[in-house]
């Protein structure tokens, strides 16, 4: 649940007071950009990736962003402050409003800016994953941008939830692995962990791109690889990572149970998450001795 203050265009509000109009084109279109920012003690985590995976996106889909990273970056900080969030999520929304025929002439910012905070969802673990042919296009110029256009997403795990699984793999137009609905999902196989590669046409999660980094020094060989359903179901251990959910263990896809959920290489790389995390917010604690 979204809580009850926000930021729009850098001006902290109740959230009743602000107005997005159906004159917006972007906002009915689905022209927009969102990421999604953990919150550990108050602090936006690994902000500035988020913030690079945005201005590639915005780059992508020609939406223009003039917003000062720093600016925003502090922003978030008073938002959790107010709303009194120390451990939780945010969403940065980017709404573009000067394109398309169905808009009106009412004097817009080019780009709207909205900032929300919430608490953590919860999630079971390990969790259960259906399976979705053609949930995912590689082929699409779209592919891998985090657009406000989200109905394939929430649409397919709604289906998922409705039948009783917990999330659903999405597969794309070759048959591939691509990624969950709001995850990326690794494959454990006698001690070396798969991950699709981004030409699958799943997002370049942030947690993904630091469990590649960080997985040698945590002792953990991590490869990008093509993977299929079978590779799934065969494998060791499989696990979810996300903004939200960190690392989450999967113990059933489709039907066919994983033997270790979660299992020792899951945990491990877990705990090497966890440690750079801490690491990072004691960072920023130490840029921002008053914050």
């Amino acid at each position: 649940m979204i809580h009850r203050h926000v930021v729009h265009n850098g001006t902290l509000l109740p959230i009743e007071q602000v107005r997005l109009s159906p004159g917006q084109a972007g906002l009915l279109n689905g022209w927009g950009l969102f990421t999604t920012v953990r919150l550990v003690e108050g602090e936006p985590f690994a902000f500035e990736r988020h913030w690079n995976r945005l201005q590639k996106d915005a780059a992508r889909t020609h939406l223009p962003l003039r917003l000062d990273r720093e600016a925003v970056r502090a922003q978030l900080r008073e938002l959790a402050r107010v709303n009194q969030v120390r451990e939780g999520c945010a969403r940065v929304y980017l709404i573009y409003n000067t394109i398309g025929f169905w808009r009106s002439d009412e004097p817009f910012p080019e780009v709207d800016l909205i900032l929300y905070t919430a608490d953590l969802p919860n999630y079971r673990e390990p969790c259960r994953l259906a399976l979705r042919e053609h949930g995912r296009h590689a082929g699409s110029p779209l592919a891998g941008v985090k657009t406000t256009a989200w109905l394939n997403n929430t649409w397919n795990l709604y289906e998922a939830q409705q039948q009783g699984w917990d999330e659903v793999v999405l597969l794309n137009e070759r048959g591939e692995v691509a990624e969950c609905t709001a995850a990326n999902l690794f494959c454990v196989r006698e001690a070396r962990v798969l991950t699709p590669p981004l030409d699958s046409g799943c997002l370049e999660g942030v947690t993904r791109a630091i469990l590649l980094e960080i997985g040698s020094r945590a002792g953990v060989r991590i490869e990008e690889r093509t993977l299929y359903p079978e590779d799934l179901y065969s494998a060791d251990e499989l696990f979810l990572s996300s903004t939200n959910r960190n690392l989450l263990a999967v113990g059933e896809i489709a039907g066919r149970r994983i033997p270790q959920a979660p299992g020792p290489v899951t945990r491990q790389l877990d705990a090497a998450f966890t440690d750079y995390v801490r690491q990072y917010v004691t960072q920023q604690a130490a840029r921002f001795p008053s914050r």
